[in-house]
């Protein structure tokens, strides 16, 4: 029962070692702001989950992404959908192969 059809069977899933006990709580982190964490506010909702200020966030520009600082002028042609960056035609060859694609549309 895969649900490549329209009726599958139901699926029954195993209890995963991630959803047990305090795993939960203890593999994952909540962010917050600071005000919210010094004010005590959230002691009082009895939260398990671990909890982070997010801090100097309306400081931070595309300048500082390590591996996205580029700005380019986009251009798109609405006659001929021609993509351009800085003035450059942007071209690329058609997929071969569409990984994780369907083959079939049977519905």
């Amino acid at each position: 029962p895969n649900a490549s059809i329209p009726t599958p069977q139901p699926v029954h899933y195993r209890p995963m070692f991630g959803a047990l006990g305090r795993a939960v709580t203890a593999t994952s982190i909540s962010f917050t702001s600071m005000a919210a964490l010094k004010s005590g506010a959230l002691d009082q909702l009895g939260l398990q989950r671990r909890m982070a200020a997010c801090t100097q966030t309306r400081s931070v520009r595309k300048q500082d992404m390590i591996h996205n600082t580029l700005l380019p002028n986009i251009e798109v042609d609405p006659q001929t959908y021609e993509v351009r960056a800085d003035g450059i035609l942007l071209t690329c060859q058609p997929a071969t192969v569409l990984p994780l694609a369907q083959l079939y549309s049977l519905f």
